[in-house]
Protein backbone atom coordinates (compact mmCIF):
# COMPACT_ATOMS: atom_id res chain seq x y z
CA UNK A 1 0.00 0.00 0.00
CA UNK A 2 1.33 3.42 -0.94
CA UNK A 3 2.41 5.42 2.17
CA UNK A 4 0.88 8.82 2.82
CA UNK A 5 1.71 11.72 5.13
CA UNK A 6 -0.89 14.48 5.42
CA UNK A 7 1.79 16.97 6.47
CA UNK A 8 3.44 16.64 3.03
CA UNK A 9 0.29 17.89 1.34
CA UNK A 10 0.06 20.81 3.79
CA UNK A 11 3.62 22.06 3.46
CA UNK A 12 4.49 21.24 -0.15
CA UNK A 13 3.33 24.53 -1.71
CA UNK A 14 5.11 26.85 0.78
CA UNK A 15 8.29 24.81 0.32
CA UNK A 16 7.90 24.89 -3.45
CA UNK A 17 7.78 28.70 -3.40
CA UNK A 18 11.24 28.74 -1.80
CA UNK A 19 12.59 26.05 -4.12
CA UNK A 20 11.42 27.97 -7.18
CA UNK A 21 13.62 30.87 -6.07
CA UNK A 22 16.74 28.89 -5.26
CA UNK A 23 16.50 25.84 -7.54
CA UNK A 24 15.48 27.71 -10.71
CA UNK A 25 18.95 27.26 -12.23
CA UNK A 26 19.66 23.85 -10.69
CA UNK A 27 19.87 20.64 -12.71
CA UNK A 28 20.28 17.75 -10.22
CA UNK A 29 19.04 17.61 -6.64
CA UNK A 30 19.62 14.89 -4.06
CA UNK A 31 16.83 14.57 -1.51
CA UNK A 32 18.02 13.13 1.80
CA UNK A 33 15.33 11.25 3.72
CA UNK A 34 12.60 11.20 1.08
CA UNK A 35 10.13 9.53 3.46
CA UNK A 36 6.95 8.59 1.64
CA UNK A 37 8.15 10.02 -1.68
CA UNK A 38 5.30 12.55 -1.86
CA UNK A 39 7.52 15.62 -1.93
CA UNK A 40 9.64 14.14 -4.70
CA UNK A 41 6.65 13.36 -6.89
CA UNK A 42 5.17 16.85 -6.39
CA UNK A 43 8.38 18.84 -6.78
CA UNK A 44 9.55 16.84 -9.81
CA UNK A 45 6.26 17.62 -11.56
CA UNK A 46 6.45 21.32 -10.63
CA UNK A 47 10.15 21.62 -11.58
CA UNK A 48 10.37 19.38 -14.67
CA UNK A 49 13.86 20.55 -15.73
CA UNK A 50 15.29 19.38 -12.41
CA UNK A 51 16.34 15.74 -11.95
CA UNK A 52 15.10 14.82 -8.46
CA UNK A 53 17.08 11.96 -6.90
CA UNK A 54 15.35 10.45 -3.88
CA UNK A 55 17.12 8.58 -1.08
CA UNK A 56 16.27 7.04 2.27
CA UNK A 57 16.86 4.02 4.45
CA UNK A 58 16.37 0.74 2.61
CA UNK A 59 13.15 0.00 4.54
CA UNK A 60 11.47 3.12 3.13
CA UNK A 61 12.35 2.57 -0.53
CA UNK A 62 9.34 0.37 -1.47
CA UNK A 63 6.91 3.14 -0.56
CA UNK A 64 8.95 5.74 -2.43
CA UNK A 65 8.99 3.51 -5.50
CA UNK A 66 5.18 3.38 -5.46
CA UNK A 67 4.96 7.19 -5.54
CA UNK A 68 7.58 7.42 -8.29
CA UNK A 69 5.83 4.75 -10.36
CA UNK A 70 2.49 6.53 -10.08
CA UNK A 71 4.11 9.84 -10.99
CA UNK A 72 5.88 8.33 -14.01
CA UNK A 73 8.08 11.40 -14.30
CA UNK A 74 11.20 11.12 -16.50
CA UNK A 75 13.09 13.34 -14.03
CA UNK A 76 12.58 10.88 -11.13
CA UNK A 77 15.29 8.18 -11.20
CA UNK A 78 15.00 5.14 -8.91
CA UNK A 79 15.56 5.89 -5.21
CA UNK A 80 18.92 5.28 -3.56
CA UNK A 81 19.45 3.42 -0.29
CA UNK A 82 21.28 5.85 1.99
CA UNK A 83 22.06 5.94 5.71
CA UNK A 84 23.73 9.23 6.65
CA UNK A 85 25.98 7.49 9.18
CA UNK A 86 27.04 4.58 6.96
CA UNK A 87 26.37 5.63 3.37
CA UNK A 88 26.85 4.68 0.69
CA UNK A 89 26.93 8.25 -0.58
CA UNK A 90 26.52 8.90 -4.31
CA UNK A 91 29.76 9.45 -6.20
CA UNK A 92 28.40 11.86 -8.80
CA UNK A 93 28.00 15.56 -7.84
CA UNK A 94 24.72 17.39 -7.32
CA UNK A 95 24.18 21.13 -7.58
CA UNK A 96 21.45 21.02 -4.92
CA UNK A 97 20.58 19.01 -1.82
CA UNK A 98 17.16 19.08 -0.16
CA UNK A 99 15.91 17.53 3.06
CA UNK A 100 12.65 17.95 4.96
CA UNK A 101 11.74 17.00 8.53
CA UNK A 102 14.92 15.01 9.08
CA UNK A 103 17.35 16.93 11.29
CA UNK A 104 15.11 16.64 14.36
CA UNK A 105 14.68 12.90 13.74
CA UNK A 106 18.41 12.27 13.35
CA UNK A 107 20.69 12.16 16.36
CA UNK A 108 23.18 15.02 16.54
CA UNK A 109 26.02 12.78 15.36
CA UNK A 110 23.93 11.92 12.31
CA UNK A 111 23.34 15.62 11.66
CA UNK A 112 27.11 16.14 11.82
CA UNK A 113 27.66 13.21 9.45
CA UNK A 114 25.13 14.68 7.02
CA UNK A 115 26.95 18.02 6.85
CA UNK A 116 30.36 16.33 6.70
CA UNK A 117 29.29 14.53 3.51
CA UNK A 118 28.09 17.66 1.70
CA UNK A 119 31.46 18.96 0.46
CA UNK A 120 31.88 15.75 -1.57
CA UNK A 121 28.30 15.90 -2.86
CA UNK A 122 27.81 19.54 -3.81
CA UNK A 123 29.22 21.26 -6.86
CA UNK A 124 31.16 24.50 -6.44
CA UNK A 125 27.95 26.51 -6.72
CA UNK A 126 25.90 24.01 -4.72
CA UNK A 127 22.74 24.93 -2.78
CA UNK A 128 21.39 23.26 0.36
CA UNK A 129 17.72 23.66 1.40
CA UNK A 130 16.47 22.29 4.74
CA UNK A 131 12.85 22.32 5.94
CA UNK A 132 11.70 21.73 9.51
CA UNK A 133 11.35 23.25 12.99
CA UNK A 134 14.27 25.08 14.63
CA UNK A 135 15.02 26.79 17.91
CA UNK A 136 16.62 30.22 17.99
CA UNK A 137 18.99 31.37 20.74
CA UNK A 138 18.18 28.18 22.61
CA UNK A 139 14.46 28.93 22.78
CA UNK A 140 11.41 27.30 21.22
CA UNK A 141 9.53 29.46 18.76
CA UNK A 142 6.12 28.22 19.95
CA UNK A 143 4.41 26.14 22.62
CA UNK A 144 3.55 23.55 19.99
CA UNK A 145 7.21 23.15 19.06
CA UNK A 146 8.10 22.71 22.73
CA UNK A 147 5.48 19.95 23.04
CA UNK A 148 6.72 18.38 19.81
CA UNK A 149 10.29 18.36 21.12
CA UNK A 150 9.17 16.58 24.30
CA UNK A 151 7.36 13.98 22.18
CA UNK A 152 10.45 13.49 20.01
CA UNK A 153 12.73 12.94 23.01
CA UNK A 154 10.28 10.49 24.57
CA UNK A 155 10.09 8.57 21.31
CA UNK A 156 13.88 8.51 20.75
CA UNK A 157 16.27 10.15 23.18
CA UNK A 158 18.67 11.32 20.45
CA UNK A 159 15.94 13.18 18.55
CA UNK A 160 15.26 16.87 19.23
CA UNK A 161 14.44 20.15 17.53
CA UNK A 162 17.84 21.56 16.57
CA UNK A 163 19.22 24.99 17.41
CA UNK A 164 19.54 27.10 14.29
CA UNK A 165 22.87 28.51 15.46
CA UNK A 166 24.41 25.04 15.88
CA UNK A 167 23.21 23.91 12.45
CA UNK A 168 24.36 27.13 10.80
CA UNK A 169 27.78 26.66 12.42
CA UNK A 170 28.03 23.22 10.78
CA UNK A 171 27.08 24.75 7.44
CA UNK A 172 29.64 27.56 7.78
CA UNK A 173 32.34 25.08 8.75
CA UNK A 174 32.09 23.46 5.31
CA UNK A 175 31.93 26.71 3.36
CA UNK A 176 28.17 27.26 3.12
CA UNK A 177 26.66 30.70 3.69
CA UNK A 178 23.02 31.26 4.68
CA UNK A 179 21.10 33.06 1.94
CA UNK A 180 17.53 32.72 3.22
CA UNK A 181 15.70 31.80 6.42
CA UNK A 182 12.04 31.65 5.43
CA UNK A 183 9.13 31.29 7.86
CA UNK A 184 6.80 28.41 7.01
CA UNK A 185 3.35 27.38 8.31
CA UNK A 186 3.04 25.49 11.61
CA UNK A 187 6.18 27.13 13.10
CA UNK A 188 8.59 25.57 10.61
CA UNK A 189 11.36 27.17 8.56
CA UNK A 190 13.06 26.60 5.24
CA UNK A 191 16.76 27.40 5.46
CA UNK A 192 18.85 27.84 2.32
CA UNK A 193 22.65 27.90 2.13
CA UNK A 194 24.98 28.34 -0.85
CA UNK A 195 28.67 27.54 -1.20
CA UNK A 196 30.64 30.71 -0.40
CA UNK A 197 33.20 30.31 -3.20
CA UNK A 198 30.40 30.57 -5.74
CA UNK A 199 28.96 33.66 -4.02
CA UNK A 200 32.39 35.39 -4.05
CA UNK A 201 32.83 34.58 -7.73
CA UNK A 202 29.37 35.95 -8.51
CA UNK A 203 30.15 39.23 -6.66
CA UNK A 204 33.47 39.49 -8.52
CA UNK A 205 31.80 39.12 -11.91
CA UNK A 206 29.17 41.69 -10.93
CA UNK A 207 31.82 44.21 -9.81
CA UNK A 208 33.75 43.79 -13.06
CA UNK A 209 30.77 44.58 -15.24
Amino acid sequence: MKPYAEACDRNRDPILEVLRRHFADRRRVLEIGSGTGQHAAYFAAALPRLEWQTSDLEANLPGIRLWLAESARPNLPPPLALDVRRGPWPQEPFDAVFTANTLHIMGWEEVRAFFAALPRLLTEDGVLAVYGPFNYEGRFTSASNEAFDAWLRQRASASAIRDFEAVDALARSIGLALVEDCAMPANNRTLVWRRQAARRAHRGRHAAQ
